[in-house]
């Protein structure tokens, strides 16, 4: 094979462009004896990956078998649910007054005090909303999607 050939594969070669014929090409030449003395240095690297490609693995792998860990794990999972939940209903006190009224007025006026605390918080997070769609609106007119 021509000298002027075989330095161009060799700089497609280490450009990362060369075919796999192109690559045979190479791997024949520094295989063959007549390797110019000043591309000697490259026999080796060839020579290597010809002798690697034929290796074989021959030795057995020892295949361990899982285990199957999480079906313990869900079975303690449940375990400790249904032991808090025990606890939790063990413990529980005697029915107790939970707010009920006799009076309709007290309890009207207990009902007005719940639900203006409610709207409060509802206003406060309608706020946070105006505040977002604000936001939205300048970030659409800077960004102009």
């Amino acid at each position: 094979m021509e000298l002027r050939k075989i330095e161009e594969l060799l700089d497609k070669y280490f450009d990362a462009e060369t075919s796999i014929d192109e690559e045979n090409q190479l791997k024949e030449y520094f295989s063959s004896p007549g390797v110019a003395p000043h591309l000697e240095q490259y026999r080796s690297m060839f020579g290597y990956f010809a002798q690697e490609a034929t290796q074989q693995f021959d030795k057995t792998v020892p295949l361990k078998t899982k285990r199957h860990y999480a079906q313990w794990i869900s079975v303690a999972a449940s375990f400790v649910l249904l032991m808090g939940m025990f606890a939790y209903f063990t413990n529980q006190p005697a029915e107790e007054d939970l707010g009920t009224y006799n009076d309709p007025e007290v309890a009207f006026r207990e009902t007005q005090k719940a639900l203006n605390m409610v709207s409060k918080n509802v206003n406060v997070g309608i706020n946070s909303v105006n505040y977002i769609g604000e936001y939205e609106k300048s970030r659409k007119t800077i960004f102009k999607e």
